[in-house]
């Protein structure tokens, strides 16, 4: 079967357009100001190869509408606004899927708490702070919803529970990783991937927002489930002394990478932050 190319770096793509990103709603803050320049990089991804849209939504939540200043209504056209702009891109594109984000509740906080798991919240406290959101992004009309970043057990238990809540409902879950074993809380990834095992309303399970290196070493303790997804970051670590990015910046190198993945059983590949249409076109490339 032929893996199924996702998009690259939202933000990535969106700041190469000229975006300015500086501002902790991040890219949803484009729904409101500049919604234009977000059907546009959707559309370069599909222009690269990619098969799916995943939406701008991945900080788009009520409670941060809110916070800014909007009401509850005008938040929820602006989460809708997230799917209808990746919808025109795949309607022009002429084919494609979209991937409503769904992102942790630590994209909310603003920070850094989905790189390690640590909420204030507990599992029922997730479930009805997720739940609203969930609830429009499921009458969208999306073809599924992505669930990604995930970095703790409590989240994922949280999210196993929307997903019977609505059970019309389909989605991958992605899970953000410590290292090639672990959530970026400590859980064992086979543990978190457990409690969407059977479920016929998960379409893949995986790990995105993940340096590359680790990505292999987490298929193997997926492998034998739900098909898997895994869209790393570039896997770039800062070298102060230079000023440079150091890693697996190189789009070529990554699609060399993303080949190797597939092979050992990733169906579902793309990349997350730092990664590009160029890294997406690669990508392509070297599945095909």
């Amino acid at each position: 079967m032929t893996a199924l190319v996702l998009d690259g770096g939202l933000a990535t793509r969106l700041e190469s357009l000229g975006a300015d990103l500086s501002d902790e709603l991040w890219s949803a803050r484009l729904l409101l100001e500049e919604p234009e320049v977000i059907r546009r990089a959707h559309a370069d991804y599909f222009a690269a190869g990619a098969d799916v849209a995943t939406t701008a939504g991945y900080q788009a939540t009520i409670p941060g509408f809110v916070r800014r200043g909007l009401d509850a209504g005008e938040a929820e056209l602006l989460i809708r606004r997230s799917v209808e702009l990746a919808a025109q891109a795949r309607d022009e594109a002429g084919r494609g899927l979209v991937a409503a984000s769904v992102g942790p509740y630590g994209a909310y906080l603003a920070n850094g708490a989905e790189y390690t798991g640590d909420y204030d919240l507990d599992e029922d406290g997730l479930f009805a702070w997720h739940l609203p959101r969930w609830e429009i992004l499921a009458s969208t009309g999306a073809d599924l919803l992505a669930c990604e970043t995930i970095p703790s057990y409590a989240e994922a238990r949280a999210l196993a529970r929307l997903l019977r809540h609505t059970p019309g409902v389909k989605a991958w879950v992605s899970f953000s990783c410590r290292d090639g074993e672990r959530l970026n809380d400590g859980t064992p990834i086979g543990r978190a991937a457990a409690l969407f095992g059977g479920s016929a309303q998960v379409v893949a399970v995986g790990v995105n927002c993940t340096p590359p290196r680790h990505i292999p070493s987490l298929i193997s303790r997926l492998s034998g489930g739900a098909p898997v997804v895994v869209y790393p970051n570039s896997g770039e670590t800062w070298d102060a002394g230079h000023r440079r990015w150091l890693g697996l910046a190189d789009p070529v190198e990554f699609g060399q990478a993303a080949k190797e993945w597939r092979q050992a059983g990733a169906s579902m590949i793309g990349g997350c932050c730092r990664t590009t249409p160029e890294h997406i076109r690669q990508i392509r490339a070297h599945l095909s």
